[in-house]
């Protein structure tokens, strides 16, 4: 079993790390370990946590900006952004529950290390654009900051929403700072019952070209939203289609009715208030439709109107049960364990519709011998082994975790 090293300061991480690439020994890089079982599984002498760096470091409510020590539980930063109206507008999703994990314990730094976004991306972009500024320590065991607390700071590169989505294999991050946006007064939501995929699609694409501000969108299939334990939804055995809109009491109500008039053509919806809207939406950020099992979970983003065609063509295949979030735009696809993950039929469909697919879950013998992350086009790919040198010529943060060759 590899060493588990928690560094508590920049500083001790850098030494940890000078050590190890004096030996030119790898290490794997976690925060909580709540994603661990995404990527291939890495080989490592020793493991490092950024667990015990933890801590709120800037907080300025006035100018919508937080700075926090990578290790701080997200839970931690969104209690302290309640406390005074505000939180993170992309709303991180929990994988969690999804990977056999206790939901709330994933950290702050491990959000923008996987550029983790939710439903809201949709409205207001993905994590990866609220970063402003990251400390660190990359793979030469040297600290380094880009960025800063405004939002016009950067000459040069971009490096912090460069290093957004690396999953640990370019640097360890040590600090990052970020936007914040103010809580909505209101939360509505309205549920559509029994609509076929390729209407559900339709249904959610129009609503986001209505001016009524839509602000989340999602459709479950049956089994999934046989899963969804919010009242009046629980027991559900059709398929749920959902639209959220949110702001000030008095516009939530309006935009609410002028949407159901709108989409009259679809039927009567279920209306949910405030408390029901936040029990749902909790539970597609918890992916409370996909919890822990021997299923595989594919998460797939192409077009939305290409995603149910998408899943028709795989269904010829393979059993399939799937979320559908931003209009169709993200796919979650759950099939039976096999022992290809169904990589072959996924990615084919995906290169034929357009986007990429990545493995979330399934059996680590699975995940040593499929390619878990899209394989790259030759330019990218050739950008990658670019970035990967410049940051980590050694190879020893997470070697093999997104691309076996690096």
């Amino acid at each position: 079993m590899s060493e588990i090293l928690k560094p508590a300061a920049d500083w001790e991480l850098k030494s940890i790390l000078a050590q190890l690439g004096e030996q030119n020994l790898p290490v794997e890089i976690v925060g909580a370990g709540t994603k661990r079982a995404i990527g291939h599984p890495v080989m490592a002498a020793a493991v490092i946590t950024t667990a015990s760096l933890r801590g709120i470091s800037l907080y300025e409510p006035t100018e919508l900006v937080m700075s926090a020590r990578a290790g701080t539980p997200v839970s931690q930063v969104e209690a302290e952004l309640a406390s005074r109206g505000q939180m993170l507008p992309f709303e991180p999703l929990d994988y969690g529950p999804a990977l056999a994990s206790r939901p709330g314990l994933q950290t702050i730094g491990a959000v923008f290390a996987t550029n983790n976004s939710g439903s809201r991306r949709i409205t207001v972009g993905s994590a990866r654009d609220h970063l402003i500024g990251v400390r660190g320590v990359n793979g030469r065991a040297e600290i380094f900051k880009s960025g800063g607390r405004v939002m016009k700071n950067v000459t040069g590169y971009d490096v912090a929403r460069g290093l957004t989505g690396s999953w640990g294999t370019l640097a360890v991050l040590t600090e990052v700072t970020f936007k914040v946006a103010p809580l909505p007064d209101d939360v509505a939501t309205i549920v559509y019952s029994g609509l076929p995929e390729d209407l559900a699609i339709e249904l959610m694409s129009l609503a986001m070209g209505t001016p009524y501000e839509v602000s989340g969108t999602v459709h479950l299939t049956p089994a999934h939203a046989a899963r969804i334990a919010t009242p009046p939804l629980a027991g559900e055995t059709t398929s749920l289609t959902a639209l959220r809109v949110e702001n000030f009491m008095k516009s939530v109500r309006y935009r609410k009715g002028r949407l159901i008039e709108t989409l009259k053509a679809y039927g009567q919806p279920v209306e949910l208030d405030l408390e029901a809207s936040l029990g749902f939406w909790g539970e597609i950020r918890r992916m409370a439709f996909a919890p822990a099992s021997d299923a595989i979970l594919w998460r797939v983003s192409t077009s939305p109107r290409k995603a149910a065609e998408l899943v028709a063509t795989l269904r010829r295949h393979m059993p399939v049960e799937a979320t559908y979030d931003w209009s169709g735009g993200l796919v979650w696809l759950e099939i039976p364990d096999c022992a290809d993950a169904g990589a072959a039929d996924i990615r084919r469909a995906v290169a034929i519709a357009g986007g990429h697919s990545t493995l979330i879950r399934a059996r680590e013998a699975v995940r040593r011998e499929v390619e878990v992350f899209q394989p790259q086009a030759p330019a990218i790919e050739k950008l990658s082994r670019g970035l990967k040198r410049a940051f980590d010529p050694r190879g020893l943060l997470n070697p093999g975790r997104m691309y076996q060759t690096m």
